[in-house]
Formats: C-alpha cells, sequence, structure tokens
C-alpha cells in the first residue's frame, strides 16, 4: 500500500512538473504553427487530409493520425494550442503509469517504484512530455508495444492487435526514425516465442490492423502516382542509407548513443555522474545472461538492442540523425536502467546504498535544470516563449485600433507559420494590398545574424520605423510605408 500511495504522490508530482508554467513557456514554432494551420482548415473547413506532418527524409511523410489525436483539443480550447499540449502531458504521465506497470510485473514493485521516479523527474523526458510534436505519444507507445509483448508471454492472441497497432502508429503517424527498428525487434521476438505464434484467425486481423495504420498513405500514394514509394525507394535503395560503417562513424554514433541515453538520467555528466553511469553499465554486463533468460526482461533487451545494432549501419539523410529520433526509446531505457537499479536493491546492503545514493544524485542532478527551466518568467532579452508571442500578437491587434495595415514576419528558419496560425487564431486580420501601416515582426537569430541583418536593411528600404518594441527575443516594429505599389 505505501508503494501505491508513493506511487499516486510521484505521478501527480510529475503532471504538476510537466504543466508548469506551460502557458508561458510552451514551445510554438514552426513545426507546431505548421500543424496548427492544417487543424484549423480542418475544424474550420472540413478539409480532411490523408498525410500528417513531413519527415526529414525528402519525399516521405507521416501518416495523419497525429493530427486526428489532437484535433479535439484544438476544439476544446477553441484553436488554443495549450490544450493540446496539455493532453499529451496527460498521455506521458499515462506512460509513467504503464512502465510502473509493467515492471512490477517483469522483475518487483521495488525496480517499478524507481522506474516511477526516474521517468517522473528526468530533466529531458520532462521537456520531451511538453513539446507539441509528434514524437511525444511516442512514450506512450512504446510502453503499449511492450504491453502488448507481454499479454502475447502470457498467452494472450490478442496481444498481437496491440503490436500490429502500436508498430503501425509508430512507424507512420508518430514516430520519428528510430522506431523503424522495431520491425526487427518485433521479428526477433516472434522467432524467439514461436510458441506464442498468432494463429491465423489473429495473424489476418493483426495484418488488418496494420495496414489501417497505413492505409491513408497507401491512398495518397495511389492518388499521386505513387510519390511516398519513389521516395522511400530513393532514400533507402538508391542513397544506399544501410552501409558498412567505418571506425570513424563507429566511435561517433557510439558517443551518440551515450550522450542520448546518459542525458536522461542525468542533465549534466560530472565525474561522480560518470562513476555511477560506468557502475550500473557494469552492473548491466553482470546482470545480462538473467535478464535474457526471464522471457519478459529478455523484450526489453530485444526492444533495446536493435537499434543500438541497426543503427551503426544506418548512414542515410546524410548521417543526420537527431536525439529526438529516439523518443520511442527514451521509457524503454528507463525500463532497462530501473530492472539493474531493482536488481541491486534486492543483492544486499552494499547495492541498497548504491541504489539510494544513486537516487539521490538524479535528483539533485535534475532538480537545478527543471528549477531553472520552468521557473523561468520569460522576461529576460533571450526569452522566447509562447507568452512572448502572444504579447507580440496582441500588441499589433491593439495597436492597429481597427487601422488598416500590413505585416511582415521574420523568424528562423524564415518560414513564419507559427504567427500565420496566432494572427489568425487571434482574428489579426491584415490587408492583401499594401497600406501606409506595415509591422515589421522578428525573432532574434543568433546562429544566422546576416540573414537578419540583410532583412532588416529591406525593411529600411519599404518604411520608416515609428515605434520600436521588444517582447523577450521578438521586436516589433510599427513603421509608415515610404511608397505604396
Amino acid at each position: 500500500m505505501r508503494i501505491k500511495i508513493s506511487v499516486f504522490l510521484i505521478l501527480i508530482s510529475a503532471f504538476f512538473l510537466r504543466i508548469l508554467n506551460i502557458n508561458s513557456l510552451l514551445a510554438f514554432h514552426y513545426d507546431q504553427g505548421r500543424d496548427a494551420l492544417v487543424i484549423w482548415d480542418l475544424i474550420h473547413n472540413g478539409k480532411l487530409f490523408l498525410i500528417g506532418p513531413t519527415t526529414g527524409l525528402a519525399g516521405v511523410f507521416r501518416g495523419p493520425f497525429y493530427y486526428y489525436l489532437i484535433t479535439p483539443f484544438y476544439y476544446l480550447g477553441q484553436g488554443n494550442p495549450i490544450y493540446p499540449t496539455v493532453f499529451l502531458i496527460f498521455t506521458s504521465v499515462v506512460a509513467i503509469w504503464l512502465i510502473y506497470y509493467l515492471v512490477s510485473k517483469f522483475q518487483n514493485k521495488q525496480s517499478a517504484l524507481i522506474s516511477v521516479i526516474l521517468a517522473s523527474f528526468s530533466y529531458y523526458l520532462v521537456m520531451a512530455s511538453r513539446w507539441l510534436s509528434n514524437p511525444t505519444p511516442m512514450l506512450l507507445l512504446s510502453m503499449f508495444l511492450i504491453l502488448g509483448m507481454y499479454l502475447v508471454l502470457k498467452g494472450k492472441q490478442y496481444g498481437w492487435y496491440v503490436v500490429a497497432v502500436v508498430t503501425g502508429l509508430s512507424l507512420f503517424s508518430f514516430g520519428s526514425s528510430g522506431e523503424l527498428f522495431y520491425v526487427p525487434a518485433i521479428l526477433i521476438f516472434l522467432i524467439l516465442n514461436w510458441k506464442n505464434k498468432p494463429n491465423l484467425k489473429t495473424l489476418f486481423t493483426s495484418i488488418v490492423l496494420f495496414f489501417v495504420t497505413l492505409s491513408p498513405l497507401l491512398v495518397f500514394d495511389i492518388k499521386h502516382d505513387g510519390i511516398l514509394r519513389q521516395g522511400i525507394a530513393k532514400n533507402f535503395v538508391e542513397e544506399k542509407s544501410f552501409v558498412l560503417p567505418s571506425v570513424n562513424f563507429l566511435k561517433e554514433r557510439t558517443f551518440f548513443y551515450y550522450d542520448s541515453f546518459s542525458t536522461k538520467l542525468f542533465h549534466s555528466r560530472g565525474k561522480t555522474e560518470v562513476v555511477f553511469l560506468s557502475f550500473i553499465f557494469l552492473a548491466f554486463i553482470f546482470y545480462l545472461p538473467s535478464l535474457y533468460k526471464n522471457k519478459f526482461t529478455r523484450i526489453i533487451l530485444i526492444l533495446l538492442g536493435s537499434p543500438f545494432v541497426g543503427l551503426y549501419f544506418y548512414q542515410g539523410n546524410n548521417n543526420n540523425f537527431y536525439e529526438y529520433y529516439l523518443t520511442g526509446y527514451y521509457m524503454i531505457y528507463i525500463f532497462l536502467t530501473s530492472l539493474i537499479l531493482g536488481k541491486l536493491w534486492k543483492m544486499n546492503l552494499l547495492g541498497k546504498t548504491f541504489v539510494i545514493f544513486f537516487l539521490i544524485l538524479f535528483l539533485r542532478n535534475n532538480y537545478y535544470p527543471l528549477n531553472f527551466k520552468l521557473l523561468d518568467k520569460s522576461n529576460s532579452p533571450n526569452s522566447l516563449g509562447f507568452v512572448n508571442q502572444l504579447q507580440a500578437v496582441d500588441y499589433i491587434s491593439n495597436d492597429s485600433n481597427s487601422s488598416k495595415f500590413n505585416i511582415d514576419v521574420y523568424v528562423p528558419p524564415v518560414i513564419s507559420y507559427s504567427y500565420d496560425y496566432l494572427f489568425l487564431w487571434k482574428d489579426v486580420k491584415q490587408e492583401d494590398s499594401q497600406v501606409k501601416l506595415l509591422y515589421t515582426l522578428y525573432e532574434d537569430d543568433p546562429p544566422h545574424p546576416e540573414r537578419l541583418e540583410a532583412w532588416l536593411d529591406r525593411q529600411e528600404k519599404i518604411g520608416r520605423v515609428a515605434t520600436e518594441l521588444k517582447f523577450g527575443a521578438i521586436t516589433v516594429q510599427k513603421r509608415e510605408r515610404i511608397s505604396i505599389k
């Protein structure tokens, strides 16, 4: 009972952390604006669609299910992005509850409690949970995948339905890239557990469910003369995405693994943190035979082993592989770490002492960045939160005082989808033709100040600045056009 009460209190804390100051700090930029515009068209104009957000691969699109998932919350919030964000945050907390349930079934409740602590208070998991973007549901979907595989091992044929749906959604709608390696992991799982293979009815239903998740993309591909097939063929066949790695690439990829997963435990990694991480790795090696022998914990080894091996050979997308591509593995990594720490806890007094000190170090290491980030008041010259954007938009709306005006916007990387949506949502309407009053809005661009400088130089030739106000890193200038075409 004490563990259940502790888990409940931690889950409440996890939800609070994830919604804390979200009204001010929500990251609403290029992707979020693009997605919101599509959903606005769906809600207000009934414009249905077959594809979702773009991928990093040319000619390859995701399915539409992310858009359809968050559309009800945009509708309930009358266009406010905070509503779908809070919904996605809620799914991440459900994922934490699910990891507790699964770890307790796979090992014990002590290990499960550790998993809840790690998943709830990791800085990077908190921030990933607050992201209004298609990878965020992968925190929950990855746990559903493990749940499906667990049900299969328990002799429940419907577990394959869960596996089929989650795999399809992960590959085609919510995943970023790393989820591609769910497929070989599931095939290995099937081979190793052949006695639990799906019967003909289950196999047929699972295939149908999988293709349901793929169906919008199939229809889109047929309607557009195989554009998706061509994009996939080009990226994975013509460009030879999978090749034998060089020694340097192996080193780079190994460091990428270390950097990607160690940060899920420690935001900063000094000597003490490295010592603890090294000890956990050694403990993993020591416990590996017993983890593999257990048919349940073997699921975790298969799911993590697949991308760790496979990504050594993947060099597509011009070798660009970003950390968030592995969102579908963050919780699985926490799962494995919890299993190891749980075994140490059960070992002896020394093991318990190590786990206690590890958790203290973990909480202390993540407290400072969480405190700094989540309590930010967005009032510094470098602030670029949702509240700053709304202040800039509201200023233009109020200052124009029903006058006719134009707006010109500069944001990195140039396409201003975020402000296109915010002006639309806030009903800030500019004239289609040129008028005397012009507002120029721009965000700071530290990586490429020369681009912003060139844009401002062009604006000087268009209109004279009458008033200039700053809202964090956002500047709004009220200008009078020099001439009207």
